[in-house]
Parts: structure tokens; C-alpha cells; sequence
């Protein structure tokens, strides 16, 4: 005969172990992370070793589901979507943050960095820590900065060898204020038009050319139109990987930890991807045929000076400047 306390006690932790479970499933937190970019480019590559990273870390309580190639908007649409709380995390350039957080105008001073060196010190330094967390008032809370490279300009008809050569001619840039300065200051006629919108823009003439890196010049596949490629690297604006507000305050510390911990290690492989990704790109685009051209970068350099003028009255931007300029 089966003892009447050994059946309640089974029971109890059959229950129990029940309960345990349904408590396991429901402390799965799903994570929405959307971009624009192509699932080739290193930056989404890095976003997919994130999502192992912390789902590996925190046991499979916290999981990342990718949206990449504009499935959920192009930047701006991703980042309300992140104010408001339907969208986790999302990657956007810093030049378009600068329409939210004015100190980020500073990635968009031509030539502010050195090489890739001061550039990645600048980053992972406290300058950098204070300016991912510039955007929180505005519901968006940086995470990391992703390498994207240093911009230059491709066109379809002929190079540009010297500023000269954009005098009049109609240049994509984002919608940045600080890129409108710069290809004014070169000559040409900025013109603010959407990166998905772009392929387009080039192919019916509406704009004569754009600037970007080189990866994202190859996998926009912008090399089938433009055929000329000037290295002239002048700004270096980083990608910024950015987490709502919102979907922050609901982690705890440990979440918070795991997170931290993900981010940082795919930053580090991001930053490898990127850079052989720029290798193989500009290899793929020759062998496409396009012309790449090395222009001297001091007359760039000199003619860009006048964007610093923008912030002749502003204190802060002006010590911010000067502090970049100065790490070691």
C-alpha cells in the first residue's frame, strides 16, 4: 500500500517543479533589434555575435531577434520606434543623432581624428562614456560605438581629385546639418536623401554622387553606378548602438551586466570585421571597375575649416573639440 504522505509529498513537487518552470519561461525577455543595413554588412554581423553572446550568458533569458535591411524603417523611423517603446535596440550614425544630441555634431568635424588609433581611444575613453549617455532625456541610451569607417566621396561621371571637383555637383549626405556645412564648404550641393531611397537617386541622376566607407559602398551595391571612389576620409562618424530607455529601466543589474558584457565583446569583433571588410570591399569595387583615387587630404582639410566656425560661440562643443583633439 503506496504511504499517503509519499503521494502528497510527489505531489507537492511535481507542483512545485511545475510552478518552477512556468517561472523559467516567463523571465524570457525577447529583444527587438532593427537597422537598415544589408545582413553582409560587419556591423549586422557583429549585432548577430551580440545576440549569441548574451543569450549565452544569461542562460537564454535574454534573447535577441534581428530585423535588418529596413524591415522595420530606415534610422529615423528605428529610432522613434525606440522612443516610444516598439523597438528594443537599433543602430544608427552618429550623424543622425546629431539632430537629437547636439554634441554628437562633433564626429562630423572633418578630419577630428588622427588615425584609427586616437579614434578607438576617443570611443573607449570617458569622452566617449559621457556621450552615449547624452541622449537618455530623449529616451535613447548609447551602448556602444561601432567602427564605420572614415567617409569619402563616389561619384558617376569623373573623381574627385581636389575640392574643385565638387563645385556644382549634387552630393547625397545624410541629414546632418554638419554634413551639409562640410560639402558646401567643398563646393557642392548637399542633398539630404534617405539611404534606401539612394540606389535610386544615382541611377535617375537626381543627386551625382554621395560619400560613405567602403563597405557600404559595396554592399549597396552604389559601385554598379558610381564607378569612381575617392578615398579623401574626410569624417570618421562611428555607428551607435542604442537601447530604449524604456526597455533599460526594465532590466535588473545582473540583465544590465550581461548585457554590458555582450555589447563590449562584439564591439571587438566588430571593429576586426570592419576592418577586413574595408579590404576585401575596395578589392571587390576595383575588380567591379572602379577607379579608387588617393587625393591629397590637406586641401580637403584646409577648406573644411570653416564647419569649426559653427561652434565659434559654444563653450561646451568648443572644450569637447579640444579635449578630442588632444587624447592620446
Amino acid at each position: 500500500m503506496i504511504n499517503r504522505n509519499t503521494v502528497i509529498t510527489a505531489f507537492l513537487f511535481v507542483f512545485l517543479l511545475s510552478l518552477s518552470g512556468c517561472k523559467t519561461e516567463k523571465t524570457v525577455k525577447v529583444l527587438k533589434l532593427a537597422h537598415a543595413l544589408d545582413t553582409q554588412h560587419p556591423v549586422h554581423k557583429a549585432m548577430v555575435i551580440l545576440g549569441e553572446r548574451l543569450k549565452e550568458k544569461s542562460d537564454g533569458k535574454l534573447i535577441v531577434n534581428i530585423y535588418p535591411s529596413s524591415q522595420l524603417g530606415g534610422e529615423r523611423e528605428c529610432l522613434e520606434l525606440l522612443q516610444i517603446g516598439s523597438l528594443d535596440i537599433t543602430k544608427v550614425s552618429a550623424a543622425v543623432l546629431e539632430n537629437f544630441i547636439p554634441e554628437y555634431k562633433v564626429f562630423s568635424v572633418p578630419y577630428m581624428f588622427r588615425d584609427k588609433t586616437h579614434m578607438f581611444s576617443v570611443f573607449d575613453s570617458e569622452i566617449g562614456d559621457n556621450l552615449l549617455l547624452k541622449g537618455e532625456k530623449f529616451r535613447l541610451r548609447g551602448l556602444t560605438f561601432y567602427d564605420a569607417g572614415s567617409r569619402s566621396f563616389y561619384m558617376k561621371e569623373k573623381p574627385v581629385k581636389s575640392p574643385a571637383d565638387l563645385k556644382g555637383k549634387k552630393i547625397r549626405v545624410q541629414k546632418s546639418n554638419m554634413a551639409v556645412a562640410m560639402v558646401n564648404d567643398l563646393g557642392g550641393s548637399p542633398t539630404p536623401i534617405s539611404w534606401g531611397e539612394l540606389y535610386t537617386a544615382l541611377q535617375q541622376g537626381v543627386v551625382d554622387g554621395a560619400e560613405n566607407n567602403p563597405p557600404s559602398f559595396y554592399t549597396s551595391k552604389h559601385y554598379e553606378v558610381c564607378k569612381f571612389f575617392s578615398l579623401d576620409e574626410h569624417t570618421s562618424v562611428p555607428d551607435v548602438l542604442l537601447i530604449g530607455t524604456d526597455t533599460w529601466g526594465r532590466f535588473n543589474e545582473q540583465e544590465k551586466g550581461w548585457l554590458k558584457e555582450a555589447v563590449a565583446e562584439s564591439t571587438i569583433v566588430q571593429r576586426k570585421l570592419w576592418a577586413a571588410s574595408e579590404k576585401e570591399s575596395l578589392a571587390a569595387v576595383k575588380k567591379a571597375g572602379v577607379e579608387v583615387f588617393y587625393p591629397d587630404k590637406v586641401p580637403f582639410e584646409e577648406q573644411t575649416q570653416g564647419v569649426l566656425d559653427m561652434f565659434a560661440d559654444n563653450e561646451a562643443m568648443k572644450s569637447l573639440i579640444l579635449s578630442i583633439k588632444n587624447k592620446q
